[in-house]
């Protein structure tokens, strides 16, 4: 299986935030807020990484439906 680079990225900022945020809880750490914003910026970032995919999706089916639309048409013709 095969990573690409978006997964790769939300799954490193999802464990910093996470260990941020255990940082946090046991003491001797960031603020709430640092620990905030980190979770914030992984959010951030994975749905930005979600959004460019479904969009990269959304045209490659745009395609084949033009494809197909091309195709009915050109059926219709040869009756």
């Amino acid at each position: 299986m095969k990573i690409k680079i978006g997964d790769a990225i939300i799954i490193i900022l999802t464990i910093i935030s996470l260990a941020v945020g255990l940082w946090y809880l046991f003491g001797n750490s960031p603020t709430f807020e640092q620990a905030l914003i980190i979770l914030i910026l992984t959010v951030q970032v994975s749905t930005i990484v979600k959004i460019t995919q479904v969009g990269s999706r959304l045209n490659l089916l745009e395609k084949s439906f033009g494809h197909l639309a091309k195709d009915f048409k050109e059926s219709k013709r040869g009756k």
